[in-house]
């Protein structure tokens, strides 16, 4: 989880916004040109919590093989690169690519098959994916979250519908990474795209909410980090730099509240929304790269995967575990604060595949008609 990464200039199209990213993407770390060397493993990533300097020592330390890292912004940037690097072998593993990139990776040939033969993943995080061009390695439900101090019935309404959103008194008080380059961001547009399919009788209810949100001053922010840290008042963000706190509501996960209470002593002013179909499932995965060493990436998708690692997750990448019978810790009031959304958006990988262009081009659309 990027946990994850004001801008309302949003005016490029997808496809200029790859390019963008494909010129500019910042690396930390560096590049191997000898990947195939069977003591290295060139890992792509973003700064994912879980892949910590004491948990790739121990993998190092373990089988000998010298690993480095290539941090990117998030899973869209993984993509992007992975694209710009494709054919050149300087890469081994991808960490990061979620259900909303995985198809598009596919399509453009750039995994391999993992031959690994791992047992104990729940049928759950196999369910937006199942095959060996990419393993599970965390996920969780991407929802709004509100500051349950300030969002009481009193100050602000609790929302019943995403159209309260577009009220006076939410005005300019919404937080929310953009689509075209926030993982989160992206999953919360398509539950939109469902949500409005099934609660009106309009074609063009997301096209005209995504609008009204932005006559009603919404906003839209890169990434995750942004919204959450820099505008959201109901998390950790008051105690960070550049706090401005003036959004109640954002787009984050709907066990979010459950790790800002396990941080805090079992406290928490933040809260899930449960709006059936507002909500998004998010896989993220471990893939193979074309071309790279898939016998070291493999050893390091088995460690990934052991109980020793992947139970940990929910406090080392606060995301759940993929394997079965895990669950969100009790402890810190993490599970209790945590909800399981009653129903999430139903859109496929095929189909975000097929369509992410032409979605992403209504939602620049409507974001931008009129400036």
């Amino acid at each position: 989880m990027n946990f994850k990464n004001e801008t309302r200039k949003i005016g490029c199209t997808k496809a200029a916004a790859l390019t963008i990213i494909l010129m500019t993407a910042a690396v930390s770390g560096c590049l191997s040109s000898e990947s195939e060397d069977d003591n290295s493993l060139v890992i792509v990533t973003y700064d994912v919590y879980a892949l910590s300097d004491d948990m790739i020592s121990t993998f190092e330390n373990r089988t000998g093989i010298e690993v480095e890292m290539v941090k990117l912004d998030d899973s869209g940037s993984i993509l992007s690169y992975l694209i710009q690097q494709k054919g050149t072998g300087a890469n081994d593993l991808a960490i990061g690519l979620d259900n909303t990139y995985l198809q598009t990776a596919i399509d453009f040939d750039l995994l391999s098959e993992s031959k690994t033969d791992i047992q104990g993943i729940s049928s759950e995080a196999y369910s937006p994916y199942e095959g060996k061009l990419a393993i599970p390695f965390d996920m969780g439900h991407i929802c709004l979250n509100y500051d349950s101090s300030i969002v009481d019935g009193v100050n602000l309404s609790v929302p019943t519908s995403l159209w309260n959103l577009t009220e006076e008194e939410w005005k300019g008080k919404v937080a929310i990474p953009s689509p075209m380059s926030s993982s989160p961001g992206r999953g919360f547009m398509l539950a939109t795209l469902d949500y409005f399919e099934y609660t009106t009788d309009s074609y063009n209810g997301f096209d005209t909410w995504w609008s009204s949100m932005r006559d009603n001053d919404v906003i839209i922010t890169p990434g995750w980090s942004e919204a959450y840290e820099i505008h959201y008042t109901g998390g950790y963000g008051e105690y960070m730099p550049g706090y401005i706190g003036d959004a109640h509501i954002t787009v984050s996960y709907c066990h979010s509240p459950g790790v800002e209470a396990w941080y805090n002593g079992n406290w928490t002013k933040s809260a899930s929304l449960n709006l059936d179909r507002a909500s998004f499932f998010q896989v993220e995965y471990a893939s193979v790269v074309q071309g790279g060493n898939a016998e070291n990436a493999d050893l390091f998708i088995e460690y990934l995967l052991s109980q020793e690692v992947n139970a940990l997750m929910p406090t080392q990448n606060m995301m759940y575990s993929v394997l079965e019978g895990q669950d969100l810790p009790e402890e810190g009031g993490y599970r209790h604060h945590s909800i399981v959304p009653d129903q999430n958006a139903n859109i496929t990988s095929m189909a975000i595949s097929l369509n992410i262009d032409a979605w992403l081009d209504r939602w620049n659309s409507a974001m931008t008609e009129g400036e």
